[in-house]
């Protein structure tokens, strides 16, 4: 295991010596898959392996990113489009020194941005690329603006599901419409919950064989997470449970998730080349 790490950290140095960072936007179809706890538990599981890891919390008016790890941010990206902070003003520290945009709550005008305000939130966070391994970005749920405009210029998307078929219908729409827009883009898929391997793996074979066939890209399986009564537990103590229930089954999988994303790290090339947010503010998505 200690040889394994070693070999993570020395991927994710030489990364860091040649490209940009690796910008990974996890979505879901629907809520309640359990979405931004995986971006919540896969960032201290990359921090821990050695990676330099921002997350953003991308839920831009219904942000709960800091909830779950009970912080209570001074300053979010609201604060940055009004003028009144710059990016670097609104970075929070969590466990472990993990930096964190939070996003805003229960703001309206935040969750509602127009194309401008949109693109002037993105010009912010553009320096923080420069110096990150991995920025994991958290949306919201479903397709709306924000999402999309976030999903399309990834370097790679995460789509969380659950074996529920209202989840696996709202997954594969939103897989229909980021293979329309962008079908270079890779997509990652995480099966949620699952009772054993073998209904995920069932359920990844099923949103793989229609994925093929009817919009012709192949998704990827970067594992699944087993149904554990940790993960709720650690919800209401506001801690990650890769840290306060590290050697859980959920924990486990997700430290494992994490190693495939190291080891499995796509061509970037396919993602249109420049970093994320040059590529989203001028729009090139194919």
């Amino acid at each position: 295991m200690v040889d394994q790490a070693e070999r993570l950290r020395e991927l994710v140095k030489n990364q860091t010596q040649t490209q940009s960072a690796r910008v990974i936007v996890i979505t879901s179809g629907k809520g309640g898959v359990g979405k931004t706890n995986l971006s919540v538990n896969l960032s201290i599981a990359l921090l821990k392996l050695g990676s330099r890891v921002v997350l953003v919390d991308a839920d831009l008016g219904m942000a709960n990113v800091d909830m779950m790890m009970g912080l209570v941010p001074r300053y979010h990206l609201g604060q940055v489009l009004s003028g009144e902070k710059r990016i670097e003003d609104v970075i929070t520290r969590g466990p472990l020194g993990l930096k964190i945009i939070a996003g805003g709550s229960g703001d309206y005008h935040l969750a509602n941005l127009n194309e401008r305000s949109l693109e002037f939130c993105l010009e912010q966070l553009n320096d923080l690329e420069k110096n990150t391994d991995i920025m994991l970005i958290d949306t919201g749920a479903g397709i709306s603006q924000n999402v999309l405009k976030f999903v399309l210029a990834a370097g790679e998307v995460i789509v969380v599901t659950t074996p529920e078929p209202p989840a696996l219908t709202d997954a594969y729409g939103i897989i229909k419409v980021v293979a329309s827009a962008r079908p270079s883009l890779p997509i990652w898929v995480v099966v949620n919950m699952i009772r054993d391997n073998h209904e995920g793996k069932q359920v990844m074979d099923r949103l793989s064989t229609v994925s093929k066939r009817f919009l012709g890209i192949d998704l990827l399986n970067i594992g699944f997470i087993p149904m554990d009564p940790n993960v709720p537990k650690a919800v209401k103590e506001q801690q990650p449970f890769v840290l306060g229930h590290p050697r859980t089954p959920a924990a486990q999988n997700v430290f494992q998730i994490a190693r495939n994303l190291l080891e499995r790290s796509t061509n970037r090339e396919s993602s249109g080349g420049g970093g994320f947010f040059e590529r989203l503010l001028k729009g090139k998505f194919r």
